[in-house]
């Protein structure tokens, strides 16, 4: 017997029938879009950024993938590649009961994505996350692209995300996180 999936239509739908899955989906328009694992060299750069990151803000406020961050517009959500939580965020979560982040919570000091090969994977990491994370207001946002060997740092300005792009030996600046040391070239090695 087949059984239909039910139509979701919020965030709070998608957290309790997700609950348990084995699988990552992304609620899409009411359909829930299973999201392919991740690569080995992916996970791997995110690990060693975790590492990094836990020298400046502890490993309670960082989180790999698996995470799920409420959105605005479609899908209505998403699972980052590494995210740094608000002091809060544990706590809430312990609340929610799941890793999750909701549209009622101040939304997470930073995301960051591995783009993986291929134009829709480049195009998901470049237009379409990147402009849900400025509406959700994250305020840092890191692109970490081994095709292009490039870093994107997208700082949230009155204006919008505001862009710099880091290559090769340049130490990447980050304005939310001043004693950060890696270069480009060190965050794209695995």
């Amino acid at each position: 017997m087949i059984q239909a999936q039910p139509k979701l239509q919020t965030f709070a739908d998608y957290l309790a029938y997700t609950d348990g899955l084995d699988d990552r989906h992304e609620l899409s328009n009411g359909a829930l879009i299973t999201v392919p694992p991740e690569s080995d060299e992916d996970l791997y750069r995110a690990m060693q950024l975790y590492e990094a990151l836990k020298a400046l803000v502890g490993m309670r406020q960082i989180r790999l993938q698996g995470l799920v961050l409420a959105m605005p517009g479609q899908p209505k959500n998403r699972y980052p590649d590494l995210t740094v939580l608000r002091p809060e965020h544990p706590e809430q979560m312990k609340d929610l009961g799941q890793a999750a982040i909701t549209l009622e919570m101040a939304p997470p000091l930073l995301v960051v994505e591995v783009v993986s090969p291929g134009s829709e994977n480049h195009r998901r990491d470049y237009l379409d996350k990147r402009n849900q994370y400025e509406w959700r207001e994250i305020p840092e946002s890191w692109i970490i692209d081994p095709i292009e060997s490039q870093v994107t740092v997208l700082f949230l300005t009155a204006e919008g995300y505001q862009e710099t792009i880091f290559a090769g030996d340049q130490k990447v600046q980050s304005p939310s996180f001043n004693s950060w040391k890696l270069t480009a070239s060190e965050m794209l090695t695995v």
